[in-house]
């Protein structure tokens, strides 16, 4: 099992920096023990202008059979006879164990350390590697030098590779599933490299040649940082270098679907993964219950009576958090379709758990998806609902992002209603716990006054072709108002109400108290911190 990197220089900037990138000092031959065999680094040239260092993997098959799981392959199951498990093209074919021999071998450069040399690691220089015979067995899509290209061609690499025949005496048996490979590029650094060899060798075998745990997915993940997350081929990637065990592919999707989104709003994956309470869940069962309705509650309350009002039947929570919301939703039988996204994945398990998805009956779990997503991003998913609700979110962007959100809720979505709550700053002089000056929540970005709200619904409204209301939610304090702020925005008239101060009645319910609605005039004015549309 052979590999060859090379690179090129000049007298100023000598191809030989290749020795000290690898930690191989280029005049000597060095010898590494791997669980399976024997590796050796030599340089068959060292020059200024040319130098190329070769690993080669001399596998033990009486090692492999010892270590492996019967086949050789590491695919279980019994071989087809005895002698497959001593001949077969583990040692010739560049697969998991050359992966391992790499990370065996070359772990210092894969980590981008080099103390001798320190400025050397963060360059990209001129590479070419070159693997003899790799396996491509068929993906979606083929398998062949077709799956090469479409691994390592995203990755910046000018991809050479040719299928290698059955027999060259014998062009008419056509061509075995082996591939000589030669990558070329001038802007991958050496650790990126051989990162992307360590993931994708396994991923175009198709196979392990050891058992795939759960740690598997760190393993994945730590290799794959800065490139994965964004590779077009991200969930074959992920399905193929985890043996296909689904579990654990879908647990390092929804990581790298964070880490993407992460990226994309250039914020760490701890910022926006914080929807879910530190405190354990039986921690939060075990507090006692309050003798009032909390201001949650009465939020969640003061959105069902709006979105019963508009008869919407399909709702999207957008920001759905740990599914509150959804299992009030749930609880009525008009609501047939609920969609909720969030960003965070652990919230998108917790809220699973708690609304018991797993344990619901198949019809009522089909009236329940859960979506990990960005809001600030237009998405084909959010299209064609009734109504959604935005309960508690948009305080948590940066205000030059939500004109992103904006557009993506109110114009590409476009749904017939709206429901918007965020908390009313001037209320926060009467939280007593609550520093003067502070927001309520350590990952807020801004609070707004009733003013400013009003300013922005208004904003908002003139620009996406809506009516909007606003209603206080929670209880209304003389001087600052209620502590929450809702905004329902509509496109089409709602049923006929009643109204009367403090009630309101509609065709066919009986009178409840609800807070006093107002009709926002339209207004284009910007909030006070925001930025124009």
């Amino acid at each position: 099992m052979f590999m060859s990197i090379s690179t090129t220089g000049s007298a100023e900037d000598p191809a030989t920096d290749l020795g000290f990138l690898l930690h191989k000092h280029p005049d000597k031959v060095q010898r590494f023990t791997t669980s399976h065999g024997e590796a050796h680094v030599f340089y068959p040239e060292a020059g200024d202008e040319v130098c190329t260092a070769a690993l080669l993997l001399d596998v033990d098959p009486i090692a492999l059979v010892r270590k492996g799981r019967g086949d050789g392959r590491g695919r279980g199951g019994s071989p087809d006879f005895a002698l497959a498990q001593y001949v077969n093209d583990r040692p010739y074919a560049a697969s998991s164990l050359l992966a391992v021999a790499l990370r065996t071998v070359f772990r210092s450069a894969m980590k981008g350390d080099c103390p001798a040399r320190p400025e050397l690691p963060g360059r990209a220089r001129p590479l070419r590697i070159e693997l003899p015979a790799v396996p491509a067995n068929g993906a979606g899509g083929g398998g062949g030098p077709a799956l090469v290209v479409r691994l390592f061609e995203p990755l910046g690499w000018r991809v050479e590779a040719t299928a290698v025949p059955l027999d060259e005496s014998f062009p008419e048996w056509g061509e075995s599933r082996y591939v000589r490979i030669a990558l070329s590029s001038g802007t991958v650094r050496l650790a990126d490299a051989l990162q992307q060899l360590y993931v994708l060798l396994p991923v175009l075998d198709g196979a392990k040649h050891y058992w795939v745990a759960p740690d598997e997915v760190d393993k994945l993940l730590a290799a794959g940082q800065g490139w994965l997350a964004a590779h077009p081929e991200r969930a074959l990637i992920t399905r193929r270098y985890l043996a296909r065990r689904w579990s654990l592919t879908r647990a390092a999707m929804e990581r790298l679907e964070l880490a993407r989104l992460a990226e994309a709003d250039d914020r760490e994956v701890e910022e926006i993964d914080n929807a879910v309470d530190d405190r354990s869940e039986e921690e939060a069962r075990d507090d006692p219950e309050p003798r009032q309705p909390s201001l949650a509650e009465q939020r969640r309350t003061a959105i069902l009576a709006a979105l019963r009002e508009t008869g919407a039947a399909r709702v999207a929570d957008l920001g759905c958090g740990q599914g509150e919301l959804i299992g009030e939703l749930l609880k009525d039988a008009r609501f047939t379709g609920i969609l909720g996204v969030d960003v965070s994945a652990r919230a998108l398990r917790s809220a699973g758990r708690r609304l018991g998805l797993e344990r619901m009956p198949e019809r009522q779990a089909a009236r329940v998806t859960l979506a990990q997503g960005a809001l600030t991003y237009t998405d084909a998913r959010l299209k064609g609902f009734d109504a959604a609700v935005l309960c508690e979110v948009i305080e948590h962007l940066d205000l030059p992002r939500l004109p992103a959100l904006e557009y993506a809720v109110f114009g590409a979505a476009r749904p017939r209603a709206v429901v918007v709550t965020t908390p009313n700053a001037e209320y926060n002089v009467r939280w007593e716990s609550l520093p003067a000056g502070a927001v309520r929540h350590a990952d807020h970005r801004f609070e707004w006054s009733r003013a400013e709200f009003r300013a922005w619904a208004g904003k908002v409204a003139a620009a996406y072709g809506y009516t909007v209301e606003l209603r206080p939610v929670g209880p209304e304090d003389e001087e600052v108002g209620a502590p929450t702020q809702l905004a329902l925005f509509t496109t089409t008239p709602t049923p006929a109400t009643t109204t009367t101060q403090g009630s309101t009645t509609t065709p066919g319910s009986t009178t409840a108290a609800a807070p006093t609605a107002t009709t926002v005039p339209i207004t284009t004015a910007t909030p006070e911190g925001g930025e124009p549309r």
